[in-house]
């Protein structure tokens, strides 16, 4: 693909470049709201005017109405003359996989996007307890060496989540997450395992719903939330994260101030900032195709010089800031849901339970897990009976496999997944526990495996022993039971 004079671009692989500046096609969906389709035609020929001034790159979802259908549209019409980078996400709910489902999944997205090989596939997990995430992503990689996706990416993963996709051989190149003056987690954890991986960051959010532009600057507080559109209530909940209205507006007389300097507008200091981030590739701007353009303003992100001492003048009001809570993708796992409604309603009817679970005459109900250990031992998993859940001693296996390799820090994720999803099951959360027993093979292990307990565990602090045991299996490093109580 040859890059345009006007835009520059970010090479991730040998055969995929990506504008740095991306146009986010969300808000397709918002304009399907009521029903009504958009035009096809006239959607993909408002593309066109993106793709002349050098805006190649488009990003897309299963769920984003007919943004899919755009791409196959133009695709068929001018692809040959002005070729686009095409990127969608696969969000499914949670449940069980199989290679069938998601090979369905993939070819629903070719069909409408009309391409033989999705450019990139993105893949969100709901649910971590829930370790189909792993099974779905194993298929995708499947497909990927079948040629129907040309690269995976991941989209709102953690940071050990992400090593965890990277340690199972699962080849992504990117990870999808919000970043932006008011959300900078990224910055941290992340942008190291990024700087380790290789693999590289699509900010989104870094506008924050069109808050951190000059329509904003000095103005008051919204008090009728019925009045903001469903990415600004999104992005309120940033800014009163943050520290509220009063230490937004701090920020934005800083940006304003570097505007008025630089002749550009805040929105151009805004994701200047962060493409200038180690692990940025490029930032994701949403679009209302053929409503809206702002390619001209977009394209003055890059007319201007933004030194050192400019970067120190944002960090600076940046201190004043509260941190987002968690890691990325957090707003959508656990509370502070920071989504348009507050919760997770307007995405998901419900949490289907990770592990299957049977009833006893005894009272007692199972859940099961599958792995090879439960049947050779005649265990479960965990058994609740009345207001009491008990969880057998848990390591790193799903399926033949063990999750983490040589990482004691990613193997007690993992444990600690399964430990939830045996909890979900059976009507629990990981609030419930009152105990934990973690059991190690080797000592100079104990404090990268206790510092992820105390990161999982953190407001809840059940009674704990850690002791060293010879486990069963060299490949496990770590074992951990459970006792929960529901009150």
């Amino acid at each position: 693909m040859s890059p345009s004079k006007n835009l520059p671009i970010y090479q991730l692989a040998p055969d995929l470049s990506v504008s740095r500046v991306i146009t986010g096609l969300w808000q397709i969906a918002d304009m399907e709201r009521g029903g009504q389709k958009v035009n096809l035609e006239d959607k993909s020929e408002a593309m066109k005017a993106y793709v002349d001034r050098g805006f190649h790159s488009f990003d897309m979802a299963d769920h984003y109405g007919s943004a899919e259908d755009i791409i196959g549209v133009y695709k068929n019409k001018y692809q040959a003359e002005s070729p686009i980078t095409a990127m969608t996400k696969w969000v499914p709910e949670p449940g069980l996989m199989n290679k069938d489902k998601v090979r369905e999944a993939v070819n629903v997205a070719r069909k409408r996007m009309q391409t033989e090989q999705i450019d990139v596939m993105q893949f969100h997990a709901w649910n971590y307890a829930d370790p189909n995430w792993l099974d779905a992503l194993t298929y995708l990689q499947e497909l990927k060496q079948e040629g129907l996706i040309k690269h995976l990416g991941l989209t709102n993963f953690d940071t050990a989540h992400l090593k965890m996709v990277l340690t199972n051989g699962i080849e992504v190149i990117s990870n999808q997450v919000c970043f932006s003056l008011l959300d900078m987690r990224a910055a941290g954890k992340m942008t190291a395992l990024c700087h380790s991986s290789g693999v590289r960051l699509f900010a989104f959010g870094t506008l924050a719903g069109g808050f951190l532009s000059d329509k904003w600057y000095d103005k008051n507080e919204p008090i009728d939330e019925k009045k903001l559109n469903w990415s600004q209530m999104k992005y309120k909940r940033f800014i009163d994260e943050a520290g509220g209205w009063q230490q937004y507006q701090k920020l934005m007389t800083v940006l304003n101030q570097l505007a008025s300097e630089k002749s550009v507008s805040i929105s151009n200091i805004a994701s200047r900032y962060m493409l200038e981030q180690e692990a940025v590739a490029a930032i994701i701007v949403g679009a209302r195709l053929g409503e809206n353009n702002h390619n001209a303003d977009n394209l003055k992100t890059f007319s201007f010089d933004f030194n050192e001492q400019d970067k120190i003048r944002v960090d600076t009001v940046l201190k004043n800031l509260k941190t987002i809570p968690g890691d990325c993708g957090d707003e959508y796992r656990k509370p502070p849901f920071l989504t348009a409604s507050g919760d997770l309603s307007h995405h998901l009817e419900t949490f289907t339970p990770p592990y299957p679970t049977t009833e006893g005459k005894d009272g007692r109900t199972k859940a099961l897990s599958g792995t090879v250990w439960e049947d050779l031992a005649g265990f479960s998993r965990a058994v609740r009976k009345g207001n009491t859940i008990t969880i057998s001693g848990t390591t790193a296996t799903h399926g033949n496999d063990v999750i983490g390799e040589n990482d004691a820090a990613l193997q007690t994720h993992f444990v600690l997944d399964k430990i939830e999803g045996a909890l979900q099951s059976l009507g629990a959360k990981l609030d419930d526990v009152i105990r934990t027993r973690i059991f190690i093979r080797n000592m100079e292990d104990w404090e990268a495996i206790a510092r992820v307990h105390g990161e999982r565990f953190s407001d809840i602090q059940p009674a704990n022993t850690l002791v060293q045991a010879a486990l069963v299996g060299e490949e496990y490093l770590v074992e951990i039971e459970a006792d929960a109580l529901l009150m």
